[in-house]
C-alpha cells in the first residue's frame, strides 16, 4: 500500500513542478517565438500584391502555425502520448507501406489524405486519374477502418494548411510519408518538413516508391547516369534486403481525433456529375485498390510472364501486366512486384523451366527500371519537365499549329495506327506503351509539334498519368536524351502497323469505318483500290481522312527543322565565343499551354458519316478486344459510347467558344510561368545551359524559314529485322559529362 501512495505523491509534485517551472517556462517560451516566425511570413508579403490568392494563404498558414503552437504546448504539459500523422499521397495501400508501419509502432495513427489540386499548377490530376484516385481512396478507407484508424480526408488550399490543422487537433509529436521525387512535391515536401521541424514535429520520410532512392545511385566516378543501361546495371549490381509484406494487425486512433474537420470524399470533389457519367466506361473496365492490385499481379505472373517475350510487342489483347495505374497511385510496391517475378523466376528454374522465361523475366524487371530510371532522371534533372535534357533542343523550330494538334488529338490524322491509338486513349484512358510510342512519335516528327503540348495532353487523359514516366518517354522520343531516339528518325506508321497489328484487329477495333478493309490495306486505306474501298464502304476524305501529311513530305519538314536546329546552335556557339551577350533561349519556354477539350458522353449516337465527326466504337462492338485487355464486359448494361466533340471545320483555335472546358486541367496561359528549376530545386551549376538570358532567334508562332541542310532522315521500317526491339536498347555508356550532377561528400 506504501509504494503506490508513494508513487501517487511523486507523481502530483512531478506534474506541478514541471508544469509551474519547465513546463511554463517552455509553454510561453514556445508561444512567443512562434508568434514571430509567421509574423514575418506575414510581413514579407504585405509589401507585395495584398489581393494575391497566394497571399491569404500564406498569411491563414501563419495563423494556424500560431495555434498549432499554442495547442501542443499545452498537449505537450499534459503529458500526451506519442501521436502520428500518416500523410498518404500516391502510396494507396496498406501493406508495404514503410510509412504507416513506423507510425503504427510508435503508438497512436492518423492516417491522413489531403487534396489541394491548386498546388500542382498545370500537373493537377486529370479526369481519369482523379476517377481511379476517388475508387482508390475509398478502398483504403475501408481497409484502415477495419485496422481501427479510418481515413481522415481534408480539402486545403496547400498541404501544410491541411497538416497543420490535424496536427493541432490531436496535438500529433509526429508526422510521418512516403518520398516522391517530382519536382512540385520535392518542393512541397521541403515546406512541410521545415516548418512542421521549426514547430518541434519531427518529421520522417521513407523510401515506398522505388527499389532504390535516387541518391544512393552513382557511377565510379560519384557522378549521376544519364544513359539507361549504365544505370540499371548498377542498380542490379546493389544489394538489395528482401522485404516482409506483413499488414499492420491493428490500428490504434489517438484521442481528438474527433476534433479534426474532416471531409467526406464526397467533399473532395474529385469527379463532378458530368465527369461521373464519363467516368462509367472506367469502372467497367478497371479494378482500383491495393487488394485488386495484387490480383492483377498475380494473374499476370501465372498467366502472362512466359510468354511477355512474345507478346508484348502486339498491341491487341493482354500482352503487358497492366499494373502501370497500380504502381503510380502505390497500391502496390515496385519492391513486391519485383520480389514477386524473381521468386517465380526461382520456382521455374527448380523445375527446369527457366530457359524459356529467362528473357521474358530480364525484359520485364527492365520495364520495372525504365519506371525507376524516370523517377532518377527527374530527380537529378528536376528542369526535365519544362525543358529538353540535351541542350541543343531549345534551337529546334517547333511548329505551333493549334489545327494539327486537334486532329491528332481526336484521331483523325489519316493514319490508321495512331488514329485507333488517340481513340482508345480518349475512350478508356490507356494505350498499350507500343502505342504510345507511336502517337507520340507522330506528334513530335510528324507534325513537328512540342513535346510538352503532347505530354499535356497525355497528362490530362491518361489513367496511370505519370510526371517522372511522362517526360522519360516524351524526351526520350524527341531525340531529347543521350540514349533516346536519333531526333532524325521518322518511323513509317503503316510498318508499324503491319509489324505491331499484322492482321489489323487493333484498328478494326477502334476505328469502325475502316472494320470492311482487308488486312493488305487496313494499315494504308489510301493505296487500297476504288474497288476494294467501295465495297468495304470507305470514302476517304468523307467518313475517314486523307493523311494529315505525307509520308515524303513529313520526311523533307524533319530533314529541315534538324539542319535549322544545327544552324543556329553553330551560331549560338560561335556567338558565346565571341563574347556577345545575347543568347539563345529555349523555344519551349515561350510557348503557352494549351487547353485540352472536353469529353461528352451520350447514350445514344447516330452513324458517323464526315470524318470531321468521327465517334469511337460501343462496348457492344469491342466485347473481345477490351475483356482481353482487362476492360471487363457488363451484360445487361447499355453500352456507353464516348464523343469527341465536334468544333467545325474552324481551325484556328481549339478552345470552346462559350464554354467552360471543365474535365480539362491544363491551364492555358500565354505567359510561361517561372520554372521550379529556376526558383528553387537545387540544381548542380553544370546542369544550366549557359545560354539563357536575352533571346536572339524566336521561332514558332510564325512558320519558320527552313535551312535546307544535309542531314538524311532515316524511315525505319519496324519489319526490317528486329527494329522494334531496338527502340528499347540505349547505348549503354553514352552520357553528358557536363549535365551530371554528383555525389554529396559524406
Amino acid at each position: 500500500m506504501f509504494f503506490p501512495l508513494l508513487g501517487f505523491w511523486v507523481f502530483l509534485l512531478w506534474s506541478y513542478y514541471s508544469f509551474w517551472g519547465f513546463g511554463f517556462i517552455g509553454f510561453w517560451t514556445s508561444l512567443i517565438w512562434a508568434s514571430l516566425n509567421p509574423a514575418l511570413t506575414c510581413s514579407s508579403f504585405l509589401i507585395g500584391d495584398w489581393k494575391s490568392r497566394s497571399f491569404w494563404i500564406s498569411v491563414r498558414e501563419a495563423l494556424e502555425i500560431l495555434w498549432l503552437s499554442i495547442s501542443m504546448a499545452a498537449a505537450e504539459n499534459m503529458g500526451s502520448a506519442s501521436k502520428t500523422i500518416v500523410w498518404f499521397r500516391r502510396d494507396l495501400r496498406i501493406e508495404d507501406n514503410p510509412a504507416l508501419a513506423a507510425a503504427a509502432r510508435e503508438g497512436g495513427v492518423l492516417p491522413v489524405f489531403v487534396w489541394c489540386p491548386e498546388e500542382e499548377g498545370q500537373f493537377r490530376p486529370g479526369r481519369c486519374s482523379r476517377w481511379w484516385l476517388k475508387q482508390s481512396l475509398a478502398r483504403l478507407d475501408m481497409s484502415l477502418r477495419s485496422l481501427g484508424a479510418p481515413l481522415v480526408f481534408v480539402r486545403s488550399e496547400s498541404a501544410l494548411a491541411g497538416l497543420l490543422r490535424c496536427v493541432g487537433a490531436v496535438g500529433a509529436t509526429r508526422v510521418v510519408y512516403n518520398h516522391l521525387y517530382d519536382p512540385v512535391s520535392l518542393m512541397r515536401d521541403h515546406k512541410v518538413k521545415s516548418q512542421l521541424v521549426d514547430l518541434g514535429i519531427a518529421v520522417q520520410g521513407f523510401n515506398g516508391d522505388l527499389l532504390y532512392d535516387p541518391w544512393e545511385v552513382y557511377d565510379e566516378t560519384g557522378l549521376a547516369f544519364t544513359t539507361f543501361d549504365a544505370y540499371w546495371a548498377k542498380c542490379l549490381s546493389l544489394p538489395m534486403e528482401p522485404t516482409t509484406f506483413l499488414l499492420p494487425w491493428k490500428l490504434v486512433p489517438p484521442k481528438g481525433t474527433e476534433n479534426v474537420h474532416v471531409h467526406s470524399i464526397e467533399e473532395l470533389r474529385l469527379e463532378n456529375d458530368s465527369e461521373k457519367s464519363s467516368n462509367a466506361l472506367l469502372s467497367r473496365g478497371w479494378s482500383p485498390g491495393w487488394s485488386n492490385a495484387d490480383k492483377v499481379l498475380t494473374e499476370f505472373i501465372e498467366e502472362h510472364l512466359t510468354e511477355y517475350s512474345k507478346n508484348r510487342m502486339k498491341v491487341e489483347g493482354t500482352t503487358t501486366s497492366l499494373l502501370s495505374p497500380y504502381l503510380h497511385f502505390g497500391e502496390i510496391s515496385v519492391r513486391k512486384v519485383y520480389q514477386s517475378v524473381r521468386l517465380k523466376q526461382m520456382q521455374w528454374a527448380k523445375e527446369g523451366n527457366s530457359d524459356d522465361a529467362e528473357e521474358s523475366v530480364d525484359l520485364f524487371l527492365r520495364s520495372i527500371g525504365l519506371r525507376e530510371y524516370s523517377r532518377y532522371l527527374c530527380f537529378h534533372f528536376p528542369f526535365t519537365r519544362e525543358r529538353s535534357l540535351l541542350g541543343n533542343l531549345k534551337h529546334y523550330p517547333w511548329r505551333t499549329d493549334e489545327g494539327h494538334f486537334k486532329i491528332w488529338r481526336q484521331g483523325r490524322t489519316g493514319y490508321p495506327l495512331v488514329d485507333a491509338g488517340m481513340r482508345e486513349l480518349w475512350a478508356t484512358g490507356w494505350t498499350h506503351n507500343r502505342i504510345r510510342v507511336v502517337t507520340s512519335s507522330f506528334c513530335v516528327k510528324f507534325l513537328l509539334l512540342p513535346w510538352t503540348w503532347g505530354m499535356q495532353y497525355f497528362w490530362d487523359t491518361l489513367l496511370d498519368s505519370d510526371m517522372e514516366s511522362d517526360i522519360l518517354g516524351w524526351q526520350y522520343i524527341s531525340g531529347s536524351l543521350p540514349d533516346g531516339h536519333e531526333l532524325n528518325r521518322l518511323d513509317s506508321p503503316e510498318a508499324q502497323g503491319r509489324s505491331f497489328d499484322p492482321d489489323g484487329e487493333y484498328v478494326r477495333t477502334w476505328l469502325p469505318e475502316l472494320a470492311r478493309l482487308p488486312s493488305e490495306w487496313i494499315h494504308n486505306p489510301g493505296s487500297a483500290p476504288s474497288s476494294v474501298l467501295k465495297a468495304a464502304g470507305v470514302e476517304l476524305g468523307s467518313n475517314y481522312p486523307r493523311p494529315i501529311v505525307d509520308i515524303n513530305t513529313a520526311r523533307e519538314r524533319l530533314d529541315d527543322a534538324v539542319a535549322t536546329m544545327w544552324e543556329l546552335d553553330r551560331a549560338a556557339r560561335v556567338a558565346e565565343l565571341n563574347g556577345s551577350e545575347e543568347v539563345v533561349a529555349d523555344n519551349l519556354v515561350s510557348m503557352k499551354i494549351l487547353d485540352i477539350p472536353k469529353v461528352v458522353v451520350k447514350e445514344e449516337l447516330s452513324a458517323s458519316t464526315s470524318y470531321l465527326d468521327q465517334r469511337v466504337p460501343s462496348v457492344q462492338l469491342l466485347n473481345s478486344s477490351l475483356c482481353g485487355k482487362g476492360l471487363k464486359n457488363v451484360n445487361g448494361k447499355k453500352p456507353i459510347e464516348v464523343e469527341a466533340d465536334n468544333y467545325g471545320n474552324k481551325i484556328e483555335t481549339m478552345k470552346i467558344i462559350g464554354e467552360e472546358d471543365s474535365l480539362s486541367t491544363a491551364e492555358s496561359s500565354s505567359t510561361k510561368k517561372r520554372s521550379i528549376s529556376e526558383s528553387s530545386c537545387a540544381v548542380p551549376a553544370s546542369c544550366l545551359s549557359s545560354s539563357y538570358g536575352k533571346t536572339k532567334y524566336e521561332h514558332g508562332l510564325a512558320k519558320p524559314q527552313l535551312l535546307v541542310g544535309s542531314s538524311s532522315v532515316q524511315v525505319r521500317q519496324a519489319a526490317d529485322g528486329d527494329g522494334a526491339e531496338k527502340e528499347e536498347e540505349a547505348e549503354a555508356h553514352s552520357g553528358i559529362k557536363g549535365l551530371r550532377p554528383c555525389k554529396r561528400p559524406a
